[in-house]
């Protein structure tokens, strides 16, 4: 990821890796220590992404769209409205009512969050990204204060109502980002796989 940011040239395409991780916490640039309250047998694991401390673990849909935003004309505020409204948008597909919250990137079901971003910019690509919690046992979340607020309580697309097939949102996620941030995705006879690089030219 920190390789292609940092290697690509003006006319590399924008990507779209989609990653389902081990159990993991990890604590971004802004993370604090304290707020990994009782890890036990998970690793936790600092990174330079945006952002407090998560949880990654199966049953999460994790997607890194490595774009450069100049090309695009878009900028990072822009980029971040521009995601969560592709989480908002997908979930309405389930008719899940998803919101942003001031003050508090990601998206939220009935006040628990469901979608997390943790954001890098370099020469003006980002890389990093979003986790969205599809069909996950949410019990890690209680050994940290979830993107450093104590308390905060977080939710799942099953447990709200939708799909528990990561691939069948998947698809639909990478449907709604690319109508977002304009791009189109590369052809293919089924839902993009998970653990695959998925082209996204202009």
């Amino acid at each position: 990821m920190e390789t292609y940011t940092d290697t690509r040239g003006d006319d590399g395409a924008d990507e779209l890796w989609l990653v389902e991780h081990d159990p993991v916490f990890t604590l971004g640039q802004a993370g604090k220590p304290e707020h990994v309250l009782a890890p036990g047998d998970i690793p936790v694991v600092r990174t330079n992404r945006g952002g407090q401390v998560t949880y990654h673990g199966p049953g999460q849909l994790v997607a890194y769209p490595l774009v450069d935003l100049r090309r695009r004309g878009i900028g990072v505020r822009e980029f971040v409205h521009r995601i969560e409204q592709a989480l908002i948008d997908t979930l309405a597909r389930w008719q899940i009512p998803a919101v942003r919250k001031d003050g508090a990137p990601g998206v939220y079901v009935h006040g628990e969050k469901i979608g997390a971003l943790g954001l890098r910019v370099r020469h003006g690509c980002t890389f990093h990204g979003l986790a969205f919690n599809v069909a996950m046992d949410l019990e890690p979340f209680s050994r940290i204060n979830p993107c450093g607020y104590a308390g905060l309580q977080v939710t799942s697309v099953l447990k709200s109502g939708g799909p528990a097939t990561l691939s069948e949102v998947a698809s639909v996620l990478v449907s709604e980002l690319s109508t977002q941030l304009g791009l189109r995705p590369e052809a293919t006879a089924a839902p993009p796989p998970l653990l695959h690089a998925l082209p996204l030219p202009a």
